[in-house]
């Protein structure tokens, strides 16, 4: 009997421990609630990533949507990454949505990018305007690399291409970047692609657009789950 109530006294304490473990472990995740309200909080920079990855107001909106749904969907992210994870599903939505590897043509701009950029400071617009000049490809890797701060290595596998593919576009969107906004910098005796790969891209080209995409502060590649 005395044996019993001891095994009874371990059992349930183990249990209370478990169910303590289970509610720590899960208050720390992100809720569907959670990712809804980053949405809601952050609709005006999260819509500008859309914006800039698309160059199109209608497909920005659809990316923007899915993105929301996928984002609810996500298991296990942990509450201090789900501002990352949710700028993160928007760029895998606009490349699904895109496909930038696929295409040789020039910006997808529409009719209606006027009237997006109408919400933006005047600075700003000019950014966006000269962004949206690139061909998708090499508006999606300047986005991912010079502005969300992705690794060349992290935009390869999210595009689904060489990592040559990706150096060579952003040299070529620092290019015509800096025509446009004539603000490129050079170095005695340093061609325009050994910056490219030496210096971090926002080293070349000042962005008050910036603002709006926040310089992580952990690595992607280890902390967090595979989409």
């Amino acid at each position: 009997m005395i044996l019993s109530r001891f095994v009874d006294a371990r059992i349930q304490a183990r249990v209370e421990r478990v169910n303590i473990s289970e509610t720590v472990s899960s208050s720390a995740y992100a809720t569907a609630v959670d990712f809804e309200q980053i949405f809601t909080q952050e609709m005006n920079a999260l819509y500008l990533l859309s914006y800039l990855l698309t160059g199109d107001r209608e497909k920005a909106e659809e990316c923007f949507v899915s993105s929301i749904g996928e984002s609810t969907k996500a298991k296990r992210v942990f509450k201090e990454w789900a501002r990352h994870w949710a700028r993160r599903t928007i760029i895998q939505s606009a490349i699904q949505l895109i496909a930038p590897g696929q295409h040789s043509d020039g910006a997808m701009r529409s009719p209606s990018a006027v009237e997006t950029m109408d919400k933006l400071p005047l600075v700003s617009q000019a950014e966006v305007s000269a962004i949206l000049e690139l061909r998708p490809l090499e508006r999606f890797v300047f986005v991912m690399s010079a502005l969300e701060r992705y690794s060349d290595n992290e935009c390869s596998l999210l595009l689904g291409c060489v990592r040559r593919d990706v150096v060579d576009a952003r040299v070529r969107a620092l290019q015509h970047l800096g025509r446009l906004m004539g603000s490129q910098k050079s170095e005695p005796g340093i061609g325009l692609e050994d910056l490219a790969v030496r210096k971090s891209p926002m080293q070349l080209i000042e962005w008050t657009i910036a603002r709006y995409f926040p310089a992580p502060t952990w690595s992607r590649a280890n902390a967090l789950p595979s989409a």
